[in-house]
């Protein structure tokens, strides 16, 4: 018999437009994959593990020498002062880290607070653990939740809150005042913050990505997890990262090692490789794509498109209302993609309550010809919508 919580979900709005963009041959700004193949070195390094070196089951924990560079690579970047045998955990993908988190902690009936717009594993996961979401809403064009949100949001049952920082789907990178609110509310009711900071290399201009786990109170309350996919552009490659304190990485690990067990080696070996000699990587990538946000922000605004802010991420937002688009988010989206030729992504499919349903979510880490084809067929769009 089939399950309930699963088989009633829909297909993820992520392989709906890409689906679509496949078989219609459309422009995909929908799905957060960068089109630059990564670091060369990165790619070779696993090419030679794979002939030359181990190819059997690693550590279930990870292989010392990529939890030693995850420590590393965080003590040199965030200051952080991570025990690599005792508080790094390798995972296939941040996903799985992630349902590792919440198997691991989730106790039935625990309530775990989540602010939407939301990553679309989070919820399912959440609750096939037994755990009850709370939903706390963010809205355009700042996207920030203060005291009265999370006042009515913890309560005595609260047991985990999920943070997703840098922020997908709204390009956000929040600020210390808000990292130390959320601190204090986790301190103050004695809840768990899982952070979701796969994007914490991908920052742009002024914004500095503070991780939440540095906070005062947070060092033995804080899942850290992290993503090698998104630090070198390969999402292929499902190499995550689970820190956490000692007691908390014991509970992770249980839970880790009857999902997927371990990671391919050659993998983790070319990911420890480039978080070792990755400085001029770190340096360089972000700078990129915030060249190829501008281009679309600007491509877009010269076409009659609000673009709302992006400080981190692959992802920039367009207000649809204040472009002189009156139809909501999923209908354009789908009219652009088969009238157009343009893939993008409804931020209304990311809410499960009380959604925004004027925020069209795109994706910028393209080359120029894809970038500049796809503000072409999104101005097609929009006059196909207004009615010209």
């Amino acid at each position: 018999m089939a399950n309930p919580i699963f088989s009633s979900l829909p297909t993820t709005i992520f392989e709906e437009m890409s689906g679509l963009a496949r078989t219609l041959g459309a422009v995909n700004l929908g799905q957060g994959f960068p089109d630059d193949p990564g670091p060369e070195s990165v790619r070779a390094k696993a090419a030679e593990a794979v002939l030359n070196g181990y190819n059997q089951y690693p550590p279930m924990a990870g292989l010392p020498e990529l939890r030693q560079a995850v420590a590393g690579h965080y003590a040199r970047t965030q200051g952080l002062d991570l025990d690599w045998a005792s508080e790094v955990t390798v995972t296939s993908g941040a996903t799985e880290a992630l349902a590792a988190a919440f198997f691991g902690l989730i106790e039935p009936g625990d309530e775990v607070i989540v602010f939407q717009p939301v990553y679309d594993a989070y919820l399912p996961l959440i609750r096939r653990a037994g755990g009850v979401p709370k939903l706390v809403r963010l809205q355009p064009p700042n996207w920030r939740f203060d005291r009265a949100l999370l006042e009515a949001a913890f309560t005595e049952r609260t047991r985990l809150v999920v943070l997703n920082n840098p922020v997908n789907p709204t390009g956000v990178v929040l600020p210390s005042e808000d990292l130390a609110l959320l601190a204090e509310f986790c301190v103050a009711h004695d809840a768990i913050a899982v952070c979701d900071e796969v994007w914490e290399q991908v920052v742009f201009g002024a914004a500095v990505h503070r991780p939440l786990i540095a906070f005062p109170g947070m060092r033995e309350r804080t899942v850290k997890i992290g993503s090698a996919g998104k630090m070198f552009g390969l999402t292929g490659w499902k190499v995550g990262f689970l820190c956490a304190a000692p007691d908390l990485t014991h509970a992770l690990a249980r839970a880790h090692q009857f999902l997927t067990f371990t990671t391919p080696p050659n993998l983790q070996s070319a990911v420890a490789f480039g978080l070792e000699t990755g400085a001029d990587w770190f340096a360089r990538m972000p700078r990129g794509l915030e060249r190829s946000r501008d281009r679309l922000t600007e491509g877009l605004r010269r076409e009659g498109f609000a673009v709302l802010p992006s400080q981190g991420t692959y992802f920039l937002n367009v207000d649809l209302p204040a472009s002189g688009v009156e139809a909501g988010d999923r209908d354009f989206c789908l009219r652009a993609v088969k009238e157009a030729g343009v893939a993008a992504i409804p931020v209304s499919a990311l809410y499960e309550a009380d959604a925004v349903t004027t925020i069209v979510r795109l994706c910028f880490s393209k080359h120029d010809e894809t970038l500049d084809a796809g503000i072409e067929r999104l101005a097609k769009a929009r006059e196909i919508l207004r009615g010209r």
